[in-house]
């Protein structure tokens, strides 16, 4: 298991290498063969996958992941918001077909994706969803939750404070910062702990720091609070 890669930015396109797995590696993995791997030959019980996960547990990034994987290795992707989703779905042949949020979906986009997934046999395609909740959760018409709920179904499973804590220890060792231990527990305790949150803190620490001339202490950080910093 790949534990941290060095383009991990709130800014960085989102990779299947950059998502930090964590007690998510089946999932990753599992990801990785159903974006690349011809459904002929693909050793997965169905071609289809639903992802759920809270607010922040990376589910949007891999999706965002997944279809660039299988766009580099040529193969035709569509990847939609369920915003973006109309009465119709693009019936590509062979294409990984990707819609994030499926619990916003309008009826007529219910329908188009219920549509999706009784074509996709025929067609070949893999349908690759994600949502906040368990398929029994979503508030859907009852045969496209039936649908759903026949798919590979991976809860994505938050990172614990130890990872968290080791996760910001190695980014400031390759900035060549000193990040207090004070300061870490102060974040895993009274701050967001998804990580898109602490690696903004951490570069607000970082240039803080550089413009001061100061070291990444617990007084710095309750300064930068002070002055409207948001953990």
């Amino acid at each position: 298991m790949k534990q941290l890669v060095l383009d991990i930015r709130p800014d960085a396109p989102p990779t299947l290498d950059n998502f930090v797995a964590g007690a998510n590696a089946e999932l990753v993995a599992t990801l990785s063969l159903l974006a690349t791997a011809a459904q002929a030959t693909a050793p997965l019980p169905t071609r289809h996958l639903y992802l759920w996960g809270a607010a922040g547990s990376g589910r949007s990034h891999l999706l965002r992941a997944s279809a660039a994987m299988a766009a580099e290795a040529g193969r035709p992707v569509h990847l939609f918001a369920a915003a973006g989703v109309d009465d119709t779905l693009p019936e590509t042949e062979g294409a990984l077909l990707a819609i994030d949020d499926v619990d916003r979906l309008a009826p007529a986009a219910q329908i188009a994706l219920f549509n999706a997934f009784n074509r996709a046999r025929g067609n070949g395609q893999t349908l690759l969803l994600a949502g906040p909740a368990a398929p029994l959760g979503l508030a859907l018409r009852e045969d496209l939750r039936t649908r759903i709920g026949q798919s590979l179904i991976f809860e994505v499973q938050p990172l614990d404070d130890a990872s968290r804590a080791s996760i910001l220890a190695t980014l400031a060792e390759r900035r060549g910062l000193r990040l207090a231990d004070e300061v870490v527990d102060f974040l895993l305790r009274h701050g967001r702990r998804d990580l898109s949150t602490l690696l903004a803190v951490l570069d607000a620490l970082d240039a803080a720091s550089l413009e001061r001339k100061r070291p990444i202490t617990l007084p710095l950080l309750r300064e930068m609070m002070q002055q409207g910093l948001a953990i």
